[in-house]
């Protein structure tokens, strides 16, 4: 008899948006889980910031390069029990993981109640709904709906739901990832038959620390993918580097990551490509009430509550990752940032900024003497 997944003790949120985006987890009890907001002023201060269109005007300004931005977790004191039992044990993890989608619930309902904030996918521009309709799959038989970000684990998310609707044996089958074929997507359906998933499916998605899987994407898009190259490559050293705007012999192989950037700053946001369009864009969590906003820090905890959660099978298991997968470590993403002139970040923070703020990341610190180091 298979094992039988561990139980959350979940129950499914059922109000409006003004109440939580997902009720936690019962690791703790919901006193512990209030009780630790009060060890967080650094960060519910920053959302207030952001709350009030404050960054903006600081990154403009460079004031951020000399400040030093909360961690998404909080800094500084912890939980008692936290301490008891280990920060690196499993029910440590946990509770941190919780208090993490508090701050973004709470972020989130913030800034989405601001004014001219989308409330639905129909208040959208029909560029903008069609770029999430094309990223959210629909499983009807466990009715759920996943909105997909590049670079996200998304291709292993994909493998689970085509095991779920049966078109894979098992998530572990070793063939290359079609990544149409055999997948529902929300924009093959009717209005009203969208209006009835979105209102009553399970919703989530994933997020991933705005810089890395920036830098993921240029790594792997530019470094490995010959097609990427071609149609991308060639177009950004014709016309960043300088002396090649007409040299018939570029490839595209060599973009650095500078020029990549510069390509970035040209490029309207909901017109990129999806590998580095914002995630903000790509899933519209104002327009879309998310259940559950998972990490890629968190991979593995975040995805085992969410089979949990949608009632898998005990034999579907969230994949490894694949032998060939180069993680973005934190000394590689320190390099590349710090190697970047500082007035090219400082002119592409805004175009990621609500990445950052809706899912309450640590903007990067770039300073020289942080980046002596």
């Amino acid at each position: 008899m298979l094992p039988r997944r561990q139980d959350y003790g979940v129950k499914r949120s059922g109000g409006a948006r003004s109440g939580s985006v997902i009720n936690f987890r019962s690791a703790v009890n919901s006193g512990s889980v209030r009780r630790s907001s009060a060890v967080l002023p650094s960060v519910l201060t920053f959302l207030v910031i952001v709350a009030s269109g404050g960054l903006l005007l600081m990154i403009e300004k460079g004031m951020l390069n000399s400040m030093e931005t909360p961690p998404p977790r909080g800094s500084g004191r912890r939980l008692d029990f936290m301490r008891q039992i280990g920060k690196n044990s499993p029910a440590a993890v946990d509770v941190e993981s919780q208090i993490l989608q508090e701050i973004r619930n709470r972020t989130i309902r913030t800034m989405c109640s601001q004014k001219n904030m989308p409330r639905s996918i129909w208040s959208l521009s029909p560029l903008q709904r069609k770029t999430v309709l094309q990223h959210v799959l629909v499983n009807d038989q466990y009715h759920f709906l996943y909105c997909y970000v590049p670079k996200v684990a998304c291709s292993n998310w994909k493998r689970v739901l085509k095991v779920l609707s049966g078109a894979l044996e098992n998530v572990d089958v070793n063939i290359k990832m079609n990544h149409q074929s055999d997948l529902l997507f929300l924009s093959s359906l009717k209005p009203e038959e969208i209006r009835y998933r979105l209102k009553h499916y399970f919703k989530f998605m994933f997020v991933r620390e705005p810089m890395e899987r920036l830098l993921s994407a240029y790594r792997n898009k530019f470094g490995e993918i010959q097609s990427y190259q071609k149609k991308y490559g060639v177009e950004i050293i014709k016309r960043y580097r300088k002396g090649r705007a007409k040299d018939a012999a570029v490839t595209g192989d060599d973009v650095t990551f500078a020029e990549f950037v510069h390509y970035l700053l040209d490029e309207d946001v909901e017109r990129m490509n999806e590998h580095w369009m914002p995630m903000y864009n790509l899933c519209q969590p104002c327009a879309v009430n998310y259940d559950f906003i998972g990490s890629h820090e968190q991979l593995e905890s975040d995805a085992e509550y969410v089979l949990q959660r949608i009632g898998a099978p005990p034999y579907v298991h969230f994949p490894e990752r694949q032998t060939w997968y180069k993680p973005v470590t934190t000394e590689t993403l320190h390099y590349y940032l710090c190697s970047l002139p500082q007035k090219l970040l400082r002119e592409l923070l805004p175009k990621y900024i609500l990445d950052f703020s809706l899912f309450t990341y640590p903007l990067p610190n770039t300073t020289t003497e942080h980046c002596r180091h």
